[in-house]
């Protein structure tokens, strides 16, 4: 089965920039997470639509929370955190989409399938900036959640070409990365290491 490679805003860049970057990667990657927090409804409605207008596909966008606006662009996959709408009322109301569920443990990753999810997204991993001073999660409990869960496990969190092999083999079905292509200084050679990287293991597994 073919990694998946996930891309996620990270919600400092205008729409029209991160449409400029996201183009030169398109090939590379699986799918784009739009992780915009402090975008207004109407910044977040329009900034999708330009997307979609500038060549990028609905099936690869994953629109993080917020529900109504996948709904409005029509958008195929959501990802939900635990600040999020109840993931099984979602999926109840709203069957046709792909709801992933971020989460942090063993008994969350369970939780979440139970209910529904479609995959889960488990981290951090690595040290990462994003979570300076949280102390990273390390790959044994991920390991022991793609072995019990029966969705996809995609594994986020200081994620780079140099450890991606170790994270694959712990059985993760994908890998999310954020600054490490986004603020790259070359994010079109950085998604291609990553992407290649990826691609030989597969070949040798």
């Amino acid at each position: 089965m073919s990694r998946e490679l996930h891309v996620i805003s990270n919600g400092k860049l205008p729409f029209a920039q991160l449409l400029q970057m996201i183009a030169g990667i398109l090939n590379e990657i699986d799918y784009l997470h739009i992780r915009e927090r402090e975008k207004s409804t109407r910044e977040l409605y329009e900034g999708v639509n330009l997307l979609i207008e500038g060549g990028v596909c609905p099936s690869k966008l994953i629109i993080n929370d917020r529900i109504d606006i996948a709904l409005l662009t029509d958008i195929p996959r959501v990802q939900l955190g635990y600040k999020s709408a109840d993931m099984q009322a979602v999926k109840k109301k709203f069957p046709s989409l792909h709801v992933g569920c971020s989460v942090h443990s063993l008994e969350e990753a369970l939780q979440a399938q139970e209910k529904g999810a479609d995959s889960v997204m488990y981290g951090h991993l690595f040290s990462t900036l994003c979570k300076e001073g949280v102390p990273p999660r390390g790959l044994q409990e991920i390991t022991e959640i793609t072995s019990k869960l029966t969705i996809p496990v995609t594994a986020i969190g200081g994620i780079t070409p140099q450890n991606v092999v170790q994270v694959l083999e712990t059985g993760a079905t994908g890998i999310a990365v954020m600054s490490g292509i986004i603020e790259a200084a070359d994010p079109i050679k950085k998604a291609k290491q990553y992407r290649e990287t990826m691609q030989r293991w597969e070949n040798h597994e």
